[in-house]
C-alpha cells in the first residue's frame, strides 16, 4: 500500500477557455449599442410633438439647427450666433442649392425666436426646411 502516488490528482489546463472572454465582449457590445444613441440626445431639449409626424430623416443628408429654451442655437451641435448662423447657411446654400435644414426647437421656445430662424433661412434662400417633432402619445381612455 502506497500512501503517495506519483500521479497528480489535479490535471493541468492546457487550453484557454474563451467562453468568458466572448461573454464579456458581447456584454460590452450591447452596452455600447444602448448608450450610443443616448449620447446624441444628451442635449437638454424637449422637442414638440405632432399628430402628423410620419417618417424619420437621415441625419447625414440634412443640417440640423437646434434651439434650446435658453435661445442657444446650434448648427449640427456647433454653437453659433444668429449672424454666424446666417453666414454659414448662406455658404452652405451657395455650395449646394438643394441644401436641406431640419429645425429642432425646444417645446418651450418662444415663437418669435423660431420665426427669426425661419427669417434667416428665407434670407439665405434655403427652401427645404422641416421641423423636428415627436409623435403625440395617444390620450389614455378610461373604461
Amino acid at each position: 500500500m502506497r500512501r503517495y502516488s506519483s500521479r497528480q490528482s489535479l490535471p493541468t489546463l492546457t487550453e484557454l477557455n474563451v467562453t468568458p472572454l466572448l461573454d464579456l465582449a458581447f456584454v460590452l457590445l450591447i452596452i455600447f449599442m444602448i448608450t450610443t444613441p443616448l449620447i446624441e440626445n444628451s442635449i437638454d431639449l424637449v422637442v414638440p410633438s405632432s399628430s402628423t409626424a410620419k417618417t424619420s430623416v437621415n441625419p447625414s443628408e440634412v443640417y440640423t439647427i437646434s434651439i434650446d429654451k435658453n435661445d442657444v442655437m446650434k448648427l449640427n451641435n456647433e454653437v453659433l450666433t444668429a449672424a454666424d448662423l446666417e453666414s454659414r447657411l448662406a455658404t452652405l446654400h451657395a455650395e449646394n442649392p438643394l441644401t436641406s435644414v431640419m429645425i429642432r426647437p425646444d417645446r418651450d421656445l418662444a415663437v418669435q425666436k423660431f420665426v427669426s430662424v425661419m427669417d434667416i433661412l428665407r434670407r439665405t434662400g434655403i427652401t427645404k426646411v422641416g421641423v423636428m417633432t415627436h409623435p403625440e402619445e395617444p390620450a389614455p381612455t378610461n373604461p
